[in-house]
């Protein structure tokens, strides 16, 4: 039986038989990612170039579309060229580097969610405050900690995954590589071993749960105490953006991460992760552009530059 030091690669989940499928997959894929470059990079530029979007709610936006490139860049372009090339294998690197960097990414962007819905909280319920709880240091170590949380989370699941003797054969149960597919290939328990780095990560996404449970708790109780209508419309505005997105994320991963056996099979499993992995990156721009019309004129005003800089 191969060893872990024996394995050079690893046969990445095939998203169909015939390479005319496969293409198929690589057209949508390529949809979804360059959905997802232009909306994030959008987001990126605007709040970067316009001095108005400088206030701590666009810094953690920033920050988000940051998460949102990096996790579907970790993931997609492999699957991307393994569907254009008709191919499955991974190398044993480039497996290792997803592993570390996918969970890296998506624990720091659950942080980060959880970091926007403190903003949110000190908007409508201490807007006479906001200034002295989220000064710009204080919003700089708040992104760093979510940040932090992530390669902490990362690293000790890598670190553990691949320690581990590995002798089940090197086919990954996924399009991509993560803890949950490797730790399959273990020649020993592996769940055991995993469970200090499980508490951690349990422990993060159960305080981030109740955190952002909490504050939207306080918000609507806020909010409904408002005696203006255009008040509460305002505040809602604010917040129903972040609270589908929070939705669709802890939705997707809750599902695919714990959804009963009984009902787990290859395809459905292959959608769910796609799902979870693929999709918020690419719609989280438009959730967010969609009812914010200072994010709107600040991409209108960035096409205007453009086309005038291009056409003199």
């Amino acid at each position: 039986m191969p060893n872990i030091s024996s394995l050079s690669e690893f046969l990445l989940l095939a998203f169909a038989d015939t390479h005319e499928l496969q293409l198929l997959h690589f057209g949508l894929f390529l949809g979804i990612y360059l959905a997802a470059l232009l909306g994030n990079g959008l987001i990126l530029t605007a709040v970067a170039c316009d001095h108005h979007l400088h206030t701590p709610m666009y810094f953690f936006l920033l920050n988000l579309a940051l998460l949102d490139l990096s996790c579907i860049s970790t993931t997609l372009p492999k699957a991307m060229a393994n569907s254009l090339w008709d191919t499955r294998a991974i190398s044993y690197e480039g497996c290792a580097a997803q592993v570390l960097l996918f969970p890296f990414f998506l624990t720091a962007e659950y942080s980060m969610l959880t970091v926007m819905a403190y903003d949110r909280y000190i908007a409508i319920c201490k807007p006479l405050h906001y200034g002295s709880f989220l000064g710009s240091r204080a919003c700089a170590q708040m992104a760093a900690a979510a940040w932090g949380s992530g390669f902490l989370n990362a690293v000790l699941h890598t670190v553990n995954t691949f320690s581990l003797p590995l002798c089940q054969g090197n086919v990954v149960d996924q399009f991509f590589c993560e803890v949950p597919q490797i730790l399959k290939l273990s020649c020993t328990d592996a769940y055991l071993r995993e469970v200090g780095a499980l508490a951690f990560s349990f422990s993060l996404a159960f305080g981030c749960f109740v955190f952002i449970v909490v504050s939207y708790v306080q918000i609507f109780r806020a909010v409904l105490r408002m005696p203006s209508e255009q008040g509460r419309h305002k505040a809602f505005s604010m917040c129903l953006p972040h609270l589908a997105v929070v939705s669709l994320f802890v939705s997707t991963a809750f599902f695919a991460y714990l959804k009963p056996p009984s009902i787990s099979s290859p395809s459905l499993d292959l959608v769910v992760s796609l799902l979870y992995s693929q999709v918020p990156p690419a719609v989280n721009p438009l959730i967010y552009s969609m009812r914010n019309q200072e994010l709107k004129d600040a991409v209108r005003k960035l096409f205007l530059y453009v086309l005038l800089k291009h056409k003199y």
